[in-house]
């Protein structure tokens, strides 16, 4: 199949950007069937998005582990009805 480059219009910002035949080879190669929607642009943003914002980093919050005490960072909002670990202890934890 011969691909050619194709003009599509991104659904977020509306602007016309090139679907490459390098890109579409990608695309028929990982078996997608649909055309992407949006700009690289709009794509990168949406990616910064769903992983904690522009900065990349994510909100954390101070907890005590219930193994060793010790007052560690977790990156999500501790809640008391689940014991809380360290890095360490969580690791010794998992490969028991």
């Amino acid at each position: 199949m011969a691909f050619q480059d194709k003009t599509l219009k991104c659904k977020d910002c509306g602007q016309d950007f090139v679907f490459t035949v390098g890109e579409q080879e990608f695309y028929a190669e990982k078996g997608f069937e649909n055309e992407p929607a949006r700009c690289r642009e709009c794509r990168d943003a949406r990616k910064r998005e769903r992983n904690g914002g522009s900065s990349g980093s994510r909100e954390m919050y101070e907890a005590v582990c219930a193994e060793c005490g010790v007052t560690t960072l977790v990156p999500f909002k501790p809640r008391n009805d689940r014991p809380i670990y360290c890095r360490e202890c969580f690791a010794k934890k998992r490969d028991q």
